[in-house]
């Protein structure tokens, strides 16, 4: 095997990390969102989490592709606005 083929193995798997990692961030960001969801606690702006998705899709990036740094950057961004929004005062009951 030659340098130049070693050299493309090398980068193709440390791509398909760098994506398996970005992957697991986003599962792990939309895990949190649902259960955020269903202890009824808020999620923070919406935006964060469809915008951290979306740049996770969409081929424009700060980085190229294969380099999955900004993408992971991105998510965990989102996971940690997510985690820190503050709960919301509970609402006085409504009469009938």
């Amino acid at each position: 095997m030659d340098s130049t083929t070693l050299l493309l193995i090398v980068a193709a798997v440390a791509a398909a990390g760098l994506l398996a990692g970005a992957v697991a961030v986003l599962v792990r960001l939309a895990r949190t969102r649902r259960t955020l969801m269903r202890a009824g606690l808020p999620t923070g702006p919406r935006w964060v989490f469809w915008g951290a998705v979306a740049y996770l899709l969409l081929p424009a990036d700060l980085l190229p592709d294969p380099v999955y740094l900004d993408d992971i950057g991105v998510l965990l961004l989102a996971l940690r606005s997510m985690r820190a929004a503050r709960p919301v005062p509970p609402e006085p009951p409504r009469l009938p």
